[in-house]
């Protein structure tokens, strides 16, 4: 049983997820908040998805709904999509588990009116900005493949929202 609102908070926060196991869904910047009512014995927890048709949704939800249950609490999983979730909500702890897993982090989104025309894409594990795209889209739809034309691996970069 979990006792305080950060202990929960904190178990929310870490569990993996589904689609980049390498990653939390606390890295990823989707936990809105979590709250606990005691007289109820309730806690609810409010995600920001990724995008609404990601496919991970149920099973993130199902993943907090046990882990609250675990804790000991009657669980309530809200999902808010306002504000609509932005690559910029990514932690620098989930940025640089991205890099560690062959994945180059998204770049930041900017200033609304700011877009970059094709910018350089940094190889996750060179470092060189000697890469070409492959294709739009990689192993889920959130990511792009693409090949390092200095150290020659292919790696996948999490597009920018």
């Amino acid at each position: 049983m979990v006792t305080t609102i950060g202990a929960l908070d904190e178990l929310v926060r870490d569990i993996d997820d589904p689609e980049l196991p390498h990653v939390t869904i606390g890295d990823l910047g989707i936990v809105r908040s979590v709250e606990i009512d005691r007289e109820r014995g309730t806690a609810t927890v409010v995600l920001t998805p990724t995008y609404t048709g990601c496919p991970a949704t149920d099973q993130i939800r199902d993943d907090v709904t046990a882990a609250v249950v675990a804790a000991g609490f009657e669980p309530d999983v809200q999902f808010a999509i306002s504000p609509a979730w932005t690559t910029d909500w990514i932690t620098e702890r989930g940025r640089e588990r991205l890099r560690a897993a062959g994945i180059t982090p998204p770049p930041p989104v900017g200033e609304p009116g700011v877009t970059f025309v094709d910018p350089p894409v940094a190889c996750p594990r060179c470092g060189s900005r000697r890469t070409r795209l492959i294709s739009q889209f990689g192993a889920t739809a959130c990511k792009a493949s693409y090949v390092c034309s200095s150290c020659s691996e292919p790696f996948e970069l999490f597009k920018a929202l």
